[in-house]
């Protein structure tokens, strides 16, 4: 047994992925076959759980011919959880790999804009559902006509109860819910020189620090900071761990850092040590990046590169 978790995604998206020799302007590109995967944040961060043994609830508002076949591939994907029905158009993302150089292109459309009342069901949906004492993780931007302080409002309605919020946003949403206070952040290297104001990228050294910051400030009790390459750093009041990334043969980043995120917070309900999560988090953003198009990690690749990483 291992305590509950919930996750939301405010602005879901129909991953679409294929591949063409090349991308060019002012050509029709003829594609290799086609990937659709029920896609954002949370959605990801729940169906990166389940191919590792959890079994998470998902919230997520769907709209119109896109959200139908949304709820179809999300029903295959086996996600569990509560639609919230919205009169606009789920929207789309695609993946393109450009196979004669290895790039990889995406398109991220903006997704519908949601009257008050849609998004203020998406929130009732949740506080109806919270997990309690367990994690609720919310991942992903946030859609059109939603406010900017809408994760911190899931701050103030989860504060009075035992309750871990998981925040995965950049910009003013994220800036927002600190200000209320959170469990847990998973900033990009980026995403967290734009949090505490700087235009450069971080030295190890201020990466930690400005962690060490929002920490003592009461903002969050844990940073987990993905790199890239690079790999991960983890920080709470009482420790700092860094990993290094396993050697794998990328196939696509896409969903990466959303699988790093399931399998932190899968493992911590499960009552693992902060430490072996942390692993088990590497392993499976690694394991996602050798996975094609929107495909997300798989179990026995997990197992094999969480070995690696373990001393």
């Amino acid at each position: 047994m291992h305590a509950p978790i919930v996750t939301l995604t405010m602005n879901p998206a129909l991953d679409i992925s294929s591949s063409v020799e090349r991308v060019r302007p002012e050509h029709k590109m003829r594609c290799g076959p086609a990937r659709s995967d029920p896609g954002g944040g949370g959605v990801n961060v729940s169906r990166a759980m389940q191919n590792l043994g959890g079994s998470p609830v998902t919230v997520y508002p769907l709209g119109g011919t896109i959200g139908a076949a949304y709820q179809g591939f999300a029903a295959d994907a086996g996600v569990a959880g509560h639609v919230v029905q919205i009169s606009g158009e789920t929207r789309e993302s695609f993946t393109v790999d450009e196979t004669a150089t290895g790039d990889q292109y995406r398109f991220v459309l903006p997704g519908p804009t949601l009257s008050e009342d849609e998004w203020r069901a998406c929130l009732e949906v949740v506080v109806e559902r919270l997990p309690h004492g367990g994690y609720l993780v919310a991942s992903g931007s946030l859609p059109p006509g939603a406010p900017t302080d809408f994760y911190a409002m899931i701050a103030r309605a989860v504060a009075a109860h035992d309750v871990r919020l998981v925040v995965d946003a950049s910009g003013r949403p994220l800036r927002d819910a600190l200000a209320e206070g959170v469990f847990l952040i998973k900033p990009s290297r980026d995403e967290l020189a734009e949090l505490v104001g700087v235009d450069r990228e971080l030295r190890p050294d201020e990466q930690l620090s400005a962690a060490h910051d929002l920490i003592s400030a009461g903002r969050t009790q844990v940073v987990a900071l993905t790199l890239g390459s690079a790999g991960a750093l983890l920080v709470s009041a009482d420790r700092s761990l860094r990993l290094p990334t396993p050697k794998v043969k990328v196939a696509s980043p896409v969903g990466a850092g959303d699988a790093f995120l399931a399998a932190l917070v899968l493992r911590l309900a499960e009552g693992r040590p902060l430490d072996e999560a942390f692993t088990t988090a590497v392993a499976a953003g690694s394991a996602t990046a050798m996975m094609p198009g929107t495909q997300l990690c798989r179990a026995e690749d997990v197992a094999r590169l969480e070995a690696e990483l373990s001393p």
